[in-house]
């Protein structure tokens, strides 16, 4: 059967045939797969089905259908509206719940190299624009699936804020047209601080986050601060994929700079403060 490669990924090629992904196994597939099964049991619809291995050793999925960003700049309007930020919270919300009640196997291999403890659940952990599928303006799911592993809820919501709101730096907002996204000036379109605000909330609200809101920041700087350290060790170990994610290693730091500078009213939101 014929195999077409397929676009995107940062870091694990993937090919499509008929209505199967294969995808290289790496050391952790085979919990993942563990994780993918136990969404199909309980009727979760917004993550591929994990369906073994071929005779090559690639891990088979099913292919999700839909439209994908890939690395469309600027995003579409659609992508950037209020409409699709609440899709995904409530998509990261529908996961956590379904995945609270996953007990891994002793043996059980993650991406991040964390141990599941009671308590924890399995978040995607990369739920960003890129790994999105899209199908008539609504949410179909989520791919690559490499890094889900044992997490709280506040590390996937701290990520996907980071990519959705979004909290990058300035210009990677902007190419992704979002505007000005340091606040001076108006544009149409253009995320400002409050317009920040607006939308970080928006997604905390979609998902239905109670807690303390200022704990997604810190759960983002400590993401980015991992996210960077992995990509500049991996990269000066000679590994060309990283290597070419140096840039984006230094907008992610410039962007976990931003955020620690962010005062403390922008991660409660003033209807909130109002509140209390």
């Amino acid at each position: 059967m014929t195999e077409r490669r397929l676009p995107g990924g940062r870091s694990f090629g993937a090919v499509r045939v008929g209505d199967e992904v294969r995808r290289p196994a790496q050391p952790w597939t085979a919990t993942v797969h563990s994780v993918l099964r136990h969404l199909e049991d309980v009727d979760f619809d917004g993550a591929p089905r994990a369906r073994g291995f071929d005779d090559r050793g690639r891990e088979r999925l099913t292919f999700l259908p839909g439209q994908t960003l890939g690395e469309t700049q600027p995003w579409p309007d659609w992508l950037r509206s209020d409409d699709a930020l609440r899709q995904v919270g409530a998509w990261l919300r529908r996961l956590h719940d379904a995945t609270a009640t996953f007990r891994p196997a002793a043996d059980a291999v993650w991406f991040t190299g964390r141990p599941w403890q009671p308590g924890l659940l399995i978040a995607h952990l990369d739920a960003a624009p890129w790994n999105a599928v899209w199908a008539d303006g609504a949410l179909v799911g989520f791919v690559d699936w490499d890094t889900a592993s044992p997490s709280r809820r506040e590390d996937d919501l701290a990520f996907s804020a980071l990519t959705w709101v979004p909290l990058l730096t300035a210009g990677i907002a902007e190419a992704a047209g979002f505007g000005n996204a340091t606040g001076s000036g108006e544009a149409a379109g253009s995320v400002n601080a409050a317009e920040r605000q607006r939308r970080f909330q928006l997604l905390l609200d979609a998902y239905g986050y109670t807690g303390d809101r200022s704990a997604i920041r810190d759960a983002l700087i400590g993401r980015v601060e991992r996210n960077v350290a992995m990509i500049r060790q991996l990269a000066d170990g000679g590994e060309p994929t990283f290597q070419r994610m140096l840039p984006w290693a230094a907008d992610l730091e410039r962007s976990g700079d931003e955020v620690a500078e962010l005062p403390d009213e922008f991660w409660q939101g003033r209807d909130r403060q109002d509140r209390t």
